[in-house]
């Protein structure tokens, strides 16, 4: 059984996923991740080729065969550990695509088709989720989660738990520009904005506010296809994660230089790719120009 997971771009109110904001995010066909699973003699876990996430899929693919395995056990489902994964990604690795989400949601799904599991796109999210948090320790949200169990563009009230699926072609023309050379782990980004936000601190729960007010704000734009209030928003939401968070400058560079370009641009997740608005076609190899000389990789998103 194949299973197939696209990458993932946050566009507005990212991180306040994980401190119960609201977010706006989108899964981009220009990269996936791969998961077979057929039945073996044994559990049987390796990667297929080389790939972007050779050896470091392994504890991804582990962690969610647990979890698919303690979900089976909790619904009364019969689950044969006796399997044969073979996992590949395109997805660059680190640099906040969604690869590591993208890797087990797609093992999950291959095991539940192999195992005639039903999973819905909400418990799967969680079960996803659950893999990283409680079984990694790995510091995350549940936006990743949810925009690539649903597909397509996602608003999403972390608060009341609601997700709404949106047209993606709501969506201005975008733009995904990412460093090869300037991966950042997600969890160790976040874990000291996460302590901060839990002893109250008020600068860092206000900025996740801020954060879950403009998704609010720039699914509103989209909905009256105002596509220069919905950039705005991706740039605003921009300026407040980089007053919270201590940016690589190799990250920041990539923003600067778009936006000298009148191009509007943020994080796509925890850094080492950004995405953007097209206002024109003119603009993409214009920022290509800029950007490529520094080791950047640069492509139209593919919503």
């Amino acid at each position: 059984m194949k299973a197939e997971v696209p990458a993932r771009a946050g566009l507005v109110g990212h991180p306040s996923d994980g401190f119960g904001g609201a977010t706006l995010a989108v899964t981009i066909k220009n990269f996936a991740a791969e998961v077979r699973a057929q039945p073996a003699p044994a559990l049987d876990i390796a990667p297929d080729g080389d790939g972007q996430w050779p050896e470091g899929g392994l504890p991804l693919v582990s962690a969610a065969v647990e979890c698919f395995a303690a979900h089976s056990a909790a619904i009364g489902a019969a689950f044969d550990a006796s399997v044969r994964i073979r996992y590949r990604s395109t997805i660059p690795r680190q640099v906040g695509l969604g690869g590591s989400s993208a890797i087990v949601i797609a093992t999950m799904r291959a095991l539940a088709t192999l195992n005639g599991v039903q999973l819905d796109s909400r418990r799967l999210s969680e079960l996803a989720l659950s893999a990283e948090t409680d079984r990694l320790g790995i510091t995350a949200g549940l936006q990743d989660r949810v925009v690539q169990t649903y597909g397509g563009l996602v608003f999403m009230d972390l608060a009341m738990r609601s997700y709404e699926p949106l047209p993606p072609d709501l969506l201005p023309p975008l733009f995904v520009a990412w460093r090869p050379d300037a991966g950042t782990a997600s969890g160790a980004t976040h874990s000291g904005v996460r302590a901060r936000f839990e002893a109250g601190e008020p600068r860092i729960v206000g900025a996740m506010d801020t954060l879950g007010s403009l998704a609010r704000g720039a699914r509103a734009a989209l909905d009256a296809h105002d596509h220069a209030a919905f950039a705005a928003a991706v740039d605003a939401g921009y300026d407040v994660r980089a007053s919270i968070y201590d940016l690589d400058p190799r990250h920041t560079a990539m923003i600067d230089r778009a936006r000298a370009l009148g191009l509007s641009a943020t994080y796509t997740g925890s850094g080492g790719a950004i995405v953007g608005v097209l206002p024109d076609p003119d603009a993409l190899p214009a920022l290509a120009r800029t950007l490529v000389a520094d080791g950047v990789c640069v492509e139209a998103a593919l919503a």
